[in-house]
């Protein structure tokens, strides 16, 4: 890794001349929230830096909620995504995983990660329910990711990670004054601030392995309490940075259809002869978390729960997965 710093103005700028070759998304603030959006330079004072997290996780760039995969892959404009936290660059470790293995990889994925080109963002503050350093990861990427951002007063800092990320900002610093940083002690002093924040906020939750194995002893009570305010609305999983579930549809003209699907619809696992192993609204609600905590860390190197915490935030029902691992500790 190496950092260069381009003035803001100039970065800016350098984005502009990049739309006539790619598709560039910045994390932009307004009274709505804060979520990905196509940059123009008119409205880059409202771009939102070093600040967590769009609304949309990352994997929606790479796994549409519907598409027809019976089509021919066909490559697309080249695509710069910039602002994602390490929440989300992480969670595509097991995006790849699932979706690049070396037997069964999915072209349709295989080709949107080989044309996308990630610009993560340091986190430099805290949402309510952030809680990634839970589970050992840090507010800031450095790796996975092509490069990190840093935003200084006027200056742009970028972290330099990758191969792509080279050759990235070989063509936004083209015919451009650009420096090595001095010191990055504020960004250090940045990072530990942020990882203290996390620490406090989050007293109490135990880590990812101790929640594995807690929820795996749980008993019936505790997800029947738990899933009483559940609604089965899928919200937390089709938000939810590493959950992929997904529904073949065939259609006339010998059409798939690949579509999102939530192990917390009713009739997730109900098959042709009407059996359904998940039919009980708590049984959905238990299977979630032993996805997430038990059967994927079997499989998987990568874990399959980054601690965005997006998935309390959405639940109609008002349910926080964190109080509940709690109280099971």
């Amino acid at each position: 890794m190496y950092y260069i710093s381009i003035r803001k103005e100039d970065w800016h700028r350098s984005l502009e001349n990049l739309l006539s070759s790619h598709d560039v998304f910045v994390p932009v603030k307004d009274e709505f929230g804060l979520d990905y959006e196509p940059f123009r330079l008119s409205q880059a004072e409202k771009i939102a830096y070093n600040v967590p997290k769009p609304t949309t996780p990352l994997k929606n760039f790479f796994l549409p909620v519907r598409e027809n995969v019976s089509n021919i892959v066909r490559e697309g404009r080249p695509r710069i995504i910039i602002g994602a936290p390490n929440c989300d660059v992480a969670a595509l470790g097991l995006l790849d995983e699932i979706y690049l293995d070396k037997d069964f990889p999915d072209p349709f994925y295989r080709e949107r990660r080989r044309n996308t080109c990630i610009i993560a963002s340091d986190c430099w503050s805290v949402n309510e329910h952030c809680h990634c350093t839970s589970y050992g990861i840090k507010p800031y990427s450095e790796e996975i990711a092509d490069m990190a951002l840093l935003s200084d007063g006027d200056d742009i800092i970028l972290r330099v990670i990758s191969d792509n990320g080279k050759e990235l900002a070989r063509q936004l610093t083209a015919a451009l004054p650009v420096e090595e940083p001095g010191k990055l002690s504020f960004a250090e002093k940045r990072h530990r601030d942020t990882e203290a924040l996390l620490s406090d906020l989050n007293k109490g939750l135990p880590d990812y392995k101790t929640t594995g194995e807690i929820v795996l002893k749980a008993g019936s009570e505790i997800w029947k309490k738990y899933a009483s305010k559940c609604v089965s609305c899928g919200a937390c999983t089709t938000i939810c940075p590493t959950c992929t579930c997904f529904l073949l549809i065939d259609r006339p003209g010998f059409e798939k259809v690949k579509q999102t699907d939530a192990c917390q619809y009713p009739g997730f696992e109900r098959v042709a002869g009407g059996e359904d192993a998940l039919f009980a609204l708590d049984h959905r609600f238990r299977n979630r978390y032993m996805c997430k905590y038990v059967w994927r860390p079997q499989k998987f190197k990568s874990i399959a729960c980054t601690g965005c915490g997006r998935c309390i935030e959405a639940c109609i029902g008002k349910i926080n997965k964190n109080e509940l691992f709690m109280e099971l500790a």
